[in-house]
């Protein structure tokens, strides 16, 4: 019970700490003069992803990379059958060619090039290096083709930033609010792990588990909250776009910080198992983007469908640590 106490204060303090940081970064850049396209791509598309990186960054100092692993991977599934199946039943999810060849073209991409770094059995500081570019291209491929601010990807990240309100208006309550969302996230990410580890050990199961069910989950609430703010203001196009941007950067940006601060050894499970499921969810979302241009409550149930099966093999085939290590030797 303490352990799980943990995990719900954790995630708490994860949640107010990625909200606090999002809304006083906002309401930086405005104060600023950033223009509203990169404060939708940056702060808004990325920034909900701090809970991810703040989590993954400590387990892989604390060594513990199945959770920083797990973290990542688990997000991305969970992304796209919880989040967005859960957006779809609230309303059908439609979206712009464009988002769609670009970023749904960039999520393939980053996930099959994890299966490629991975198949060494771990990360290490060169692979780190390849994640962290390959971002970096993409962020410069992202803001060429919006700069102009007409495209209808530039309005979807403009929108986006415009999903998040109530900011701060002074430059003290601006600097408190980031101040303190920092502090909350690293604060949250070290009670969230003592609680994953302590569960991990009290049930028995893999820490790469954990981190890819419980732990996932967890640090994707600021995902969850925006598209689901932007699914019922009927903003579709916001509700993908975020959770394409954030499982870019999941992959990306969060395995690049997280491999070039320690190396990661590779879970087998993850390996067997999670990874492809990660590629497979992926390429059945584009499957159904690109036949109708939309995902409709029918897709969304299938995907919430699609999450529920991999929760239950992940405590039942998946959740013991030597089948797994019999099974992969």
């Amino acid at each position: 019970m303490l352990n799980l106490l943990f995990v719900a204060i954790g995630v708490l303090l994860l949640s107010s700490g990625g909200e606090a940081l999002i809304r006083g970064s906002l309401a930086a850049a405005h104060r600023l003069g950033i223009s509203p396209l990169l404060s939708g791509l940056l702060i808004v598309g990325f920034g909900t992803s701090a809970p991810e990186l703040v989590v993954s960054v400590e387990a892989a100092l604390s060594e513990r990379p199945d959770i920083s692993i797990g973290n990542v991977v688990g997000s991305n599934i969970g992304n796209i059958l919880l989040i967005l199946g859960v957006c779809a039943l609230i309303t059908p999810l439609a979206v712009k060619s464009l988002v769609l060849r670009r970023d749904g073209v960039t999520v393939v991409a980053a996930s099959m090039l994890f299966l490629i770094l991975v198949g060494g059995d771990a990360l290490v500081k060169a692979d780190a290096v390849i994640f962290l570019m390959a971002l970096a291209a993409y962020l410069i491929w992202a803001y060429w083709t919006e700069r102009s601010g007409e495209a209808p990807s530039a309005k979807l990240h403009i929108a986006e930033g415009e999903e998040v309100t109530s900011l701060p208006k002074t430059t003290l309550w601006i600097a408190m609010a980031i101040v303190l969302g920092l502090v909350l996230l690293i604060t949250g990410s070290q009670v969230l792990l003592k609680g994953a580890v302590g569960i991990a050990e009290a049930f028995g199961i893999s820490e790469a588990v954990v981190g890819l069910t419980l732990v996932a989950v967890g640090t994707s609430l600021p995902e969850l909250s925006v598209s689901v703010i932007a699914a019922f203001r009927r903003h579709a196009d916001v509700a993908i776009g975020n959770i394409l941007g954030s499982n870019i950067f999941n992959l990306l940006g969060i395995l690049g910080i997280s491999a070039l601060l320690q190396p990661l050894p590779v879970h087998e499970r993850i390996l067997q198992f999670d990874q492809w499921v990660m590629l497979g969810t992926t390429l059945i979302l584009l499957f159904f983007l690109y036949t109708g241009s939309r995902l409709s409550r029918f897709e969304g149930a299938l995907l919430l469908l699609g999450y529920g099966v991999y929760i239950a093999l992940s405590f039942t085939v998946f959740s013991n640590p030597a089948v797994i290590d019999a099974n992969y030797n």
